[in-house]
């Protein structure tokens, strides 16, 4: 039978592509990003390097998708007064000569032909610490209900290193009237060139690591942090996009495919939140970061199709879960509503 038809080509990577599978990467991160509150773009790069775009390609497509689909997200939060644009300005200039950095090295690594490999071990690594953290984190919060302590209890607020590095008075020293804070502008400068070199070189909003650095190194409250964080990633995806587009490294026709599948998955993910409860969740996304992992270091060695089958099986298992927790839950609040109604019928 000629399977032909399930190939797309993609003119400027110049490869053959398995449409069906971009469609699913695009659907799960949009169905992951939404339930989980994290972007999905960690597992993009590895994903399209997997379905056989060369890393380069990879790396420019994948921060192109997360500037189409990080804007959406920041409109959102703005409306809620979530976004601390003085911050986020200030932090734009790191961002953007961190990017170009992360991006040059990419191309350095790509004339040196080695570009794949070393992208690779720095996602493993990087895949590696985000799984400990979540499953750590998993660890605590599982101790705690075992010992009564209630989320939220005074003296398990968690790192505060920013009341350290607030200690430094390097001038300009700026007051962020919506994050509350008073710090050194060098402060953020260097939190968001750091996190802008992981951008451009991993090809990620670099927001798995902004916005923890948000909170634990500049000291910005969780919900002003997630609304910066997200506009930088905006402005780091679309810095990231026109850097890569000038480079040829884009793959335009796999963004547009991606974005259609995230599109509709962003919905569902979003309305699955509200129906799902407990650390479960973060399990669930620890077990997707820990066989992602996976499937790269089996890329790196050769299993080609092991790799494909792993990444894909994996989010297509989380995003099956995901839709099951969301119909189960829509259910139940259909019963409940006629339930209500025949109560309320009967008075």
């Amino acid at each position: 039978m000629d399977a032909s038809w399930l190939y797309m080509f993609m003119p400027i990577a110049g490869v053959q592509i398995f449409w069906p599978g971009l469609v699913l990467i695009g659907f799960s991160v949009g169905t992951i990003g939404g339930f989980f509150g994290m972007g999905g773009a960690w597992m993009v790069t590895p994903g399209l390097n997997i379905l056989g775009f060369p890393m380069a390609f990879a790396i420019g497509t994948d921060i192109a998708h997360i500037a189409g689909k990080s804007m959406v997200s920041t409109i959102r939060h703005s409306k809620f007064g979530n976004v601390d644009y003085k911050l986020g300005f200030i932090m734009i200039i790191g961002t953007m000569i961190g990017i170009e950095c992360g991006a040059q090295i990419v191309m350095w690594l790509e004339r040196l032909g080695q570009v794949g490999p070393v992208v690779r071990w720095v996602y493993v690594g990087f895949l590696f610490l985000i799984s400990l953290m979540v499953f750590s984190d998993y660890a605590k919060a599982h101790k705690k209900k075992k010992q009564g302590i209630v989320e939220g209890e005074k003296g398990v607020e968690g790192f505060t290193w920013y009341k350290t590095l607030h200690k430094i008075k390097i001038p300009p020293m700026v007051h962020f009237k919506a994050s509350g804070i008073y710090c050194s502008a060098w402060l953020p400068i260097l939190v968001s060139f750091t996190t802008g070199v992981l951008a451009g070189f991993l090809g990620i909003g670099g927001g798995l690591l902004r916005m923890p650095a948000l909170i634990y190194f500049i000291g910005v409250p969780t919900h002003i942090a997630v609304g910066t964080d997200l506009f930088e990633v905006m402005i780091s995806g679309l810095y990231g996009a026109f850097t890569y587009t000038l480079k040829g490294r884009i793959e335009l026709v796999a963004v547009f495919v991606m974005l259609t599948g995230a599109a509709i998955g962003a919905q569902i993910g979003t309305v699955a939140t509200k129906y799902a409860k407990g650390y479960g969740i973060r399990l669930a996304f620890g077990v997707a970061v820990l066989c992602c992992m996976i499937s790269i270091i089996l890329k790196q060695f050769k299993f080609e199709m092991s790799a494909a089958i792993l990444i894909l099986g994996t989010i297509s298992t989380i995003c099956v879960y995901i839709v099951a927790i969301m119909l189960k839950g829509a259910a139940a609040e259909l019963r409940a509503k006629k339930a209500n109604a025949q109560m309320a019928a009967q008075a």
